[in-house]
């Protein structure tokens, strides 16, 4: 069995955006060996995500917009308990919302490898979730498999 493991870094440039890894994961997979066998694309950070969907721009801004609208950054009428000094390690919380669209996009995907390649979906992307950048940030890719 092959377990390949790369890590790329991804430089965001709003503090809310989707950047398409599509490519990335695909030459991770393609120079690994494996010939069928799983790839695990994942997010070391709290305040970002994995989201596989279409590649269309009008969707990625309708992604980064609806998601907004269910955990908003700075909500009307109420606030987050996160948003505060956090004196267990002496920093300022302030981006709760950016953790929830985190637990609402989740922050994995996985895709069967058959015959060297992705099996995924003619319009299916894989996109990093940046929502609270822009930062530089590390994506994990683990390619298992024969």
């Amino acid at each position: 069995m092959i377990i390949k493991l790369e890590q790329i870094t991804v430089q965001s440039h709003a503090g809310q955006e989707l950047v398409d890894i599509t490519p990335e994961v695909e030459r991770i997979v393609s120079e690994s060996g494996v010939c069928n066998g799983l790839v695990n694309v994942l997010t070391r950070h709290t305040s970002a995500g994995i989201v596989v969907t279409e590649g269309l721009e009008c969707l990625e801004q309708d992604v980064i917009e609806h998601l907004e609208r269910l955990a908003p950054d700075h909500p009307d009428g109420y606030g987050y308990h996160h948003n505060r000094y956090l004196d267990f390690d002496g920093r300022l919380g302030f981006n709760a919302g950016a953790h929830l669209k985190s637990i609402l996009g989740g922050y994995f995907a996985c895709f069967p490898v058959a015959e060297g390649r992705v099996v995924k979906g003619g319009r299916q992307r894989i996109y990093f979730a940046e929502y609270d950048g822009p930062l530089a940030r590390e994506v994990v890719v683990q390619v298992l498999g024969e």
